[in-house]
């Protein structure tokens, strides 16, 4: 009996250092990456924080570092969002709709599902290529506004929809059941008793989604979004920039005060990010207490 004791004693033992030197390791590596990311922020924050000034805003680009600013891609930026969003939500949570609720579970859909997640990983400069070679050439919509948000469109589809996805999958199978008892049709179920339980996880999605598409420089340097544009967006159709190309322009010239000047948007862009992921967060809040 006390053979056993000891035995399992010292089973414990072993288990608790085992378990305290993973928790190091694990904790070592997560340090890592939080205390390269602080470095990064210091480094930006010690380089563009004077830059900050009214002027960043109301200025458009010029050759000129004291009369730079970066209104026009702030406004590109925001227009862009603004076509992006309502198309995104439709076609993402539409097909979410489809493939969870009405679509039958076969090989088909099944064939889908692997082309959605698949897509979802897929580099964002292929989806560039498709952009120029769809939007751009095939319906000749030129390097315009419109075809950088149909680019982007394409891009965050895929998120959208393996979020929804994953909403609708969370919501109760019992709601269903109840809708259905009470003598409602499927739609019925679906829009009054479904979705809003699912719509907490589907705005996350979405906000996120916009969040990478805010980020992106490589799908639309493929399109031909311009680096210098001193006028604003009057209609789909015109020319445009974004935040990451202006940013990724100054980066590339030598003078120190454009670097000051891409460290300042760098700022306003991190600032805009953290705000959506905010919004993200409130948003599943409120609709998960109404829910």
């Amino acid at each position: 009996m006390n053979l056993l004791q000891g035995g399992n004693r010292h089973q414990i033992a072993r288990r608790r250092k085992i378990d305290f030197c993973l928790h190091l390791l694990f904790a070592a590596a997560t340090s890592v990456g939080v205390i390269a990311l602080c470095a990064l922020l210091i480094d930006i924050i010690i380089d563009g924080i004077s830059r900050l000034q009214p002027g960043l805003f109301e200025n458009f680009p010029s050759r000129r570092a004291e009369r730079a600013g970066m209104k026009s891609a702030i406004v590109g930026s925001m227009y862009m969002l603004c076509i992006m969003l309502p198309i995104s939500f439709v076609l993402g949570v539409g097909a979410a709709i489809w493939l969870e609720e009405y679509a039958g579970k076969n090989r088909f859909t099944r064939l889908i599902q692997l082309n959605i997640s698949t897509l979802a990983g897929v580099p964002s400069i292929v989806y560039g290529i498709l952009g120029l070679t769809l939007f751009v050439r095939l319906l000749m919509l030129q390097r315009s506004l419109l075809a950088g948000a149909l680019t982007m469109t394409i891009l965050v589809l895929p998120i959208i929809i393996v979020s929804a996805q994953e909403a609708l999958r969370a919501v109760p199978k019992s709601r269903r059941d109840a809708s259905y008892a009470l003598g409602a049709n499927r739609w019925q179920t679906v829009s009054r008793a479904v979705l809003p339980s699912a719509l907490p996880g589907i705005l996350t999605g979405v906000i996120l989604a916009m969040s990478r598409a805010i980020g992106e420089t490589a799908p639309l340097i493929m399109i031909g979004a311009l680096t210098y544009v001193a006028f604003l967006p009057k209609h789909m159709l015109d020319q445009f920039t974004v935040m990451p190309i202006q940013i990724y322009n100054w980066l590339s010239r030598p003078q120190p005060e454009f670097h000051e000047l891409a460290a300042a948007g760098i700022i306003v862009l991190l600032a805009m990010l953290l705000l959506m992921n905010f919004a993200a967060i409130l948003l599943r809040n409120k609709f998960s207490k109404i829910s």
